[in-house]
């Protein structure tokens, strides 16, 4: 027996064997079995007389959503001291009035003095009503709930405990919740000191060390214990260093400062950590986590069960290698080395990477072909997503000339000084380039993504996270162990991390002290859902790429078919690709128009057939269900208009501000396109796929960004740099520059310093 404070724990519970507990928050999912321990500052009201009966109607909620999943839940709560408090000042004030009112009238009802009111009685008037209130709340759901109201000494007594164990299975058996509490009536006298201002409460460690017992006595899988802060921190939350802590594991508390407890309660957040390391061992998970945050209470344990990053997890595993937020700050550390660096170092680093692409192809290769058969054998991947899998030696070199590029033109990106001015004498203000800080780069099916982010990441100074799809693990591993390998050359290996694909998106969007932009490069439903999940970070990228081809009137019949070719067929999958052609009225039943038919048909290139065009024909392709289409394959829908500006509506009607196109020989309709399509690419007689860094010029790019501020269209170096401002002066204050000081503003531009152009 082991002994915390005055409460006994058995060590090995009865008849349970050490179990194994989850090692990873993914694996939460699965738990069958889960007890949820509400605190009593998640249960009273802020002004500690009542219930907070909104978060217990939230968490009612929630645990009627997993019941009726199939899991066993069970509550451990506190709350009747509460509840009783509030019941027994409503007697004692209705009884102070009516003798107040008659002796001295109504004016002195305010000055009654509330008595001190002892714990077990509160307890003894608030349990009928908790329980009541909580069987209310449970039949919305059509579920029943039971209460079970326990002491320590019922866990000294074996054929007490054994009474205990057989009534909870039979319970979980017929489906019913059962809620439990320590019988506070009855309970011995409290510690002197109070925590409720005028009532002496329980503490709260016997509920923690009361929700540890069960988990372990009944084998449940998953522990949650909710209370008033997001879990727990290295050190007293509020205080300027304090960290929350991810995962906690055994052994860790030397590397943790308790603070003072809740408002509530007497054990605090250490008694909580004692309570889940001993639930830990006996073989069930434990997640401390906020249950008052009204952005959060409302999902917070189904959150937690769904494996999102929510409190604090407790495990007996620990991983091989850092954490995503260690992993955050030593992209951020290694990133400030990388900018601090001499513009030709930073260039040696890419043109290693570049040399070591083309010198272990074998290596890459053979990586990559692991992913592709994995791929084929799951049948997990569409085919235009293996098309974005897939390597080859023609790729690896296109990139190791990409990377060269990007090196060359590198030079002097960080540190460039863009402006200049003199404020006063003396008084000189400069604009220069900066890095933005840590970049979040989550990319699916695109292992080649991976050294081209991190040589833009390396020319402009910024530390990088890369997230890729597991579907590309062997080739991303391959991939970036290469990358380590060329920043080393000056010692900055830490500032490119690959983030374990255990990682969750939805969580890495949340952290927002470690990351300072994202950039998705993917599905349009993978940049809507970081886009929806990024709370306080930036999102750079574009959901969709419907891309528009527009031929007019005028247009040659020669160029025609060839960049229609190009922009659909070349590769569907691309962003870049076409998906709408639209086609002025007067060309249809024309040889050009016959002409764009036959070639679709013959590159196989499935048509949908706009409201409008369908109009024209007898018997028509299939309609197409939305004009918002991104087909990302051999498919495409044509559309009629009637002139140029109807083109114009129509795609920034079901555009996508990407790229679009027009073929035409009338140079002044071909200016009026360029100028009124609110695109990031707008083109005259060329393919759509030229929208792209590389082609561009760019050496390569993050990603193609649609949104209109900081960057837009192909995002290369520029795109990942902000500026600050650097200003120099000799004893200057701003008093002298007032009406009757000595100083005048001068606000003159200099000329700016030579760029380097080799």
């Amino acid at each position: 027996i082991r002994c915390w404070s005055n409460i006994p724990f058995i060590t090995m519970p009865l008849s349970r064997a050490h179990g194994k507990s989850f090692a990873h928050r993914s694996e939460l999912k699965h738990a069958k079995r889960i007890v949820v321990k509400l605190g009593s500052a998640v249960v009273t009201r802020g002004d500690e007389c009542g219930l907070a009966l909104g978060r217990l109607a939230s968490i009612v909620e929630q645990v009627s959503m997993l019941q009726n999943q199939g899991r066993e839940m069970m509550i451990v709560t506190s709350g009747a001291v509460a509840f009783g408090k509030q019941r027994l000042r409503h007697e004692i004030l209705l009884s102070q009035s009516v003798r107040q009112a008659l002796h001295s009238g109504q004016n002195q009802l305010k000055d009654m003095a509330i008595p001190v009111l002892e714990a077990r009685a509160c307890a003894a008037a608030g349990q009928s009503g908790l329980m009541a209130l909580y069987e209310a709340m449970f039949t919305q759901y059509s579920i029943c709930a039971a209460q079970i109201l326990v002491t320590n000494l019922d866990f000294h007594d074996e054929q007490k405990r054994r009474n205990l164990n057989g009534t909870l299975h039979e319970l979980l058996r017929m489906n019913i919740v059962p809620i439990i509490n320590t019988n506070d009536a009855v309970v011995p006298p409290p510690e002197p000191n109070s925590d409720l201002q005028g009532v002496n409460v329980i503490s709260v460690k016997d509920n923690d060390s009361l929700a540890a017992r069960l988990a372990v006595e009944m084998k449940t899988d998953l522990l949650i214990v909710l209370s008033d802060v997001e879990g727990l921190f290295d050190s007293p939350p509020g205080s300027d260093d304090a960290k929350l802590i991810d995962i906690f594991y055994p052994g860790d508390q030397q590397s943790v400062t308790f603070g003072t407890k809740s408002r509530v309660g007497m054990g605090g957040m250490e008694a909580k950590v004692k309570a889940a390391l001993w639930a830990l061992q006996g073989g069930t998970s434990v997640v401390i986590a906020n249950g008052t945050h009204p952005k959060i209470s409302g999902h917070v344990i189904t959150d937690i069960v769904e494996g999102k990053k929510v409190g604090t997890f407790f495990s007996e595993v620990k991983p091989a290698g850092p954490t995503v937020e260690q992993q955050g700050e030593m992209a951020r550390a290694g990133g400030r080395t990388l900018a601090a660096l001499q513009p030709e170092q930073r260039a040696e680093i890419i043109y290693r990477l570049a040399d070591l692409l083309t010198d272990q192809r074998e290596e890459i290769l053979l990586a990559n072909k692991k992913d592709l058969e994995e791929a084929e054998n799951k049948g997990r991947l569409a085919v235009p997503l293996l098309k974005r899998l897939s390597l080859s030696t023609s790729k690896l070199n296109s990139l190791a000339i990409g990377l060269r590029q990007i090196a060359a033109s590198s030079q002097d990106s960080v540190g460039r000084v863009i402006r200049r001015t003199r404020i006063a004498k003396d008084l000189d203000l400069e604009q220069v380039t900066v890095p933005i800080g840590v970049l979040l780069v989550i990319f699916e099916s695109r292992p080649d993504c991976l050294p081209q982010v991190s040589a833009l990441a390396v020319a402009s100074g910024n530390g990088l996270l890369l997230k890729g799809g597991k579907e590309a693990a062997h080739s991303n591993q391959i991939l970036h162990h290469l990358t380590q390998e060329a920043l080393s050359i000056h010692g900055v290996k830490d500032a490119v991390q690959l983030v374990n694909t255990r990682e969750e998106v939805e969580d890495l969007c949340r952290l927002d002290k470690l990351i300072d932009l994202i950039i998705p490069r993917g599905s349009s439903q993978l940049v809507r859902n970081i886009q929806k999940s990024a709370k306080g970070i930036p999102v750079m990228g574009h959901s969709e790429g419907i891309c528009h081809v527009y031929v007019d009137t005028d247009a040659s019949v020669e160029k025609v078919t060839r960049i229609i070719r190009d922009s659909k067929c070349e590769y569907p999958a691309a962003c870049n690709a076409l998906e709408t052609l639209l086609i002025h009225r007067d060309l249809l039943r024309t040889p050009l128009f016959d002409q764009i038919i036959d070639m679709l048909r013959v590159e196989q290139v499935k048509i949908h057939a706009g409201p409008k065009f369908a109009s024209y024909l007898t018997f028509s392709p299939s309609e197409v269900k939305s004009l918002r289409t991104e087909y990302g394959d051999l498919e495409c829908c044509i559309e009629v208009v009637d002139s140029v500006q109807e083109a114009v509506d129509h795609i920034h009607k079901y555009g996508s501000s990407h790229t679009d196109v027009i073929i035409t020989e009338n140079e002044k309709t071909a200016e009026f396109f360029l100028q009124h399509v609110d695109s990031a690419c707008v083109f005259w007689n060329a393919s759509t796929r030229f929208s792209d860094g590389y082609r561009f010029g760019l050496g390569a790019e993050v990603g193609i960004s649609t949104s209109r501020i900081h960057a837009r269209g192909p995002v290369g170096i520029e795109g990942l740099l902000t500026t600050k401002w650097l200003l120099r002066g000799n004893n200057h204050v701003v008093s002298d520059f007032s009406e009757h000081g000595s100083m005048k503003y001068l606000h003159e531009s200099l000329p700016l310093p030579q760029r380097n152009t080799n």
